[in-house]
């Protein structure tokens, strides 16, 4: 997110365009959706009168966590993850409105106070009273103003490259979106998602092939939701905000991130009471991605120490 649109504008720079201008037992299973990436262990689910797409891994009294991805992409992000931490932790995923196949929000509830709300309102709906929350750049960002409104439902934060700081002139006004950008949105050429998303590692040799074909599949039928959820993103000043987290809050970042500057999340440590930051030097903004197996490993060693 340097700005998300910012994300979006360096996917069609890197590809070679010119472009100035990013517990009670679980519901029921809904019917499946007729995609290669809907998994036996996904399930639609009613939350605020939108049906979502919602992966549940782990055994079903387990801490859960729950966590929440970035921009344009879906649920699939954590797939390492969970796979790594479905042993001990029951692992909720979802895709956000506007996102994989949850599609779009026919009430466009796409601001960041919404998707924060989306969260408790997921929680809710699979009757889950706390957790730990996680989330990547967009998904970090309200991740952790969830826990800033609910402290009582967050039992720890784990945050990877999260949103918070202003950049480039957004504040608590939205920046229009450049033209050149909605159409990308919009039509989603795999040539350019595969340039775009090869920059946010900080290694692109890590980048299975697979990725940027599944994320270009999965951003069919959202173009108009990024669009707007893009219209109304804002970055107010988050002080006041970071200061009332009070849960224990581990931050994760690539020094190689090219969305989001390394020292706003070193500004963001400093703020939360208890939060405490781990960068990688080789690492960009998705390190979860990139390089599971040892971001895991302070996770776990985070989690272990804290609930």
């Amino acid at each position: 997110m340097r700005l998300i649109w910012i994300l979006v504008a360096l996917l069609v720079v890197a590809a070679g365009v010119a472009v100035f201008f990013f517990a009670r037992p679980a519901p029921e299973a809904g019917p499946a959706i007729d995609s290669p990436y809907w998994s036996e262990t996904d399930q639609l689910v009613e939350i605020g009168g939108r049906q979502v797409r919602v992966r549940m891994t782990g055994p079903r009294n387990a801490q859960p966590i729950v966590l929440v991805h970035g921009f344009s992409v879906s649920l699939e992000s954590w797939e390492a993850w969970a796979e790594g931490l479905d042993s001990d932790y029951r692992v909720i995923r979802m895709d956000l409105p506007g996102h994989g196949l949850t599609g779009p929000d026919p009430q466009q509830r796409y601001t960041v106070q919404d998707t924060a709300d989306f969260i408790g309102e997921t929680m809710d709906a699979l009757d889950i009273e706390h957790a730990v929350i996680g989330g990547n750049s967009l998904g970090g960002l309200a991740a952790w103003r969830f826990a800033a409104d609910h402290p009582e439902r967050v039992d720890a934060l784990v945050l990877v490259s999260p949103g918070g700081y202003s950049i480039n002139g957004v504040t608590e006004e939205p920046v229009a979106v450049p033209m050149p950008v909605a159409i990308y949105l919009r039509s989603a050429p795999e040539g350019l998602v595969r340039a775009g998303t090869a920059n946010l590692y900080g290694d692109a040799s890590r980048m299975d092939p697979a990725v940027p074909e599944r994320i270009t599949a999965l951003m069919a039928g959202n173009g108009d939701a990024f669009v707007e959820r893009l219209e109304v993103f804002t970055l107010p000043e988050p002080t006041a905000d970071l200061q009332r987290v009070s849960v224990p809050t581990l931050i994760l970042h690539g020094r190689m991130d090219r969305m989001i500057p390394v020292d706003h999340s070193e500004a963001m440590a400093e703020t939360i009471p208890d939060a405490r930051l781990i960068t990688y030097d080789d690492l960009g903004h998705i390190a979860h991605e990139e390089d599971p197996a040892r971001t895991l490993a302070d996770v776990r060693s985070f989690l272990d120490e804290v609930l």
